[in-house]
């Protein structure tokens, strides 16, 4: 099991490596998540307006 860790003797660039690899695609995943959560406050604001400007013009 030593040997798998040590990577045969690899394991300063191999460990770090997937380290940053994971970092990234969480990276990833949390501003996708952040933006999509952005874009949908933000159409859900401008549908409400707009929906404000035709109930105006109809009054």
């Amino acid at each position: 099991m030593a040997e798998f860790f040590n990577m045969g003797g690899y394991a300063a660039f191999v460990w770090p490596s997937f380290g940053i690899t994971f970092l990234v695609l969480w990276a990833n995943v949390w501003f996708a998540k952040n933006q999509f959560k952005r874009v949908t406050r933000e159409t859900a604001r401008r549908s409400a307006m707009t929906r404000a400007k035709k109930q105006a013009r109809a009054s």
